[in-house]
């Protein structure tokens, strides 16, 4: 197999990913969706004795999410990796890399702000 064809393979597996994530968030959104009606209607003062178990109970609400944005952060950050590879030419562009100018991936992932300070 020539390298452009274990590239192409690698693209179109990158592809075919990209559509199973892209239905998963439509299902997790779906979900997310009924477990704010849940929240609306069940999360209130009047459903927990005192405001400190209302609160862990937020609380372990938005951690389920923190921790589902997390894993799905990781997987793309994966398929960056790969797509560099591919997209790789040799040349660094004075813009910021080879995916376009899109350097906040040159050191594996996305800058949030947090190396700036």
């Amino acid at each position: 197999m020539s390298r452009e064809e274990a590239y192409l393979k690698m693209l179109e597996s990158t592809a075919a990913i990209q559509w199973n994530i892209s239905m998963i968030l439509e299902a997790k959104a779906v979900e997310a969706e009924k477990v704010k009606e849940w929240t609306h209607h069940h999360i209130h003062p009047r459903a927990f004795e005192t405001h400190e178990d209302q609160l862990k109970e937020s609380l372990t609400i938005h951690e389920t999410i923190v921790e589902l944005l997390e894993g799905m952060t990781k997987l793309e950050n994966g398929l960056v990796s790969n797509l560099k590879a591919v997209l790789d030419t040799g040349e660094e562009e004075e813009s910021g890399g080879g995916l376009g100018g899109l350097g906040g991936l040159t050191d594996g992932g996305f800058s949030f702000g947090e190396d700036e300070k």
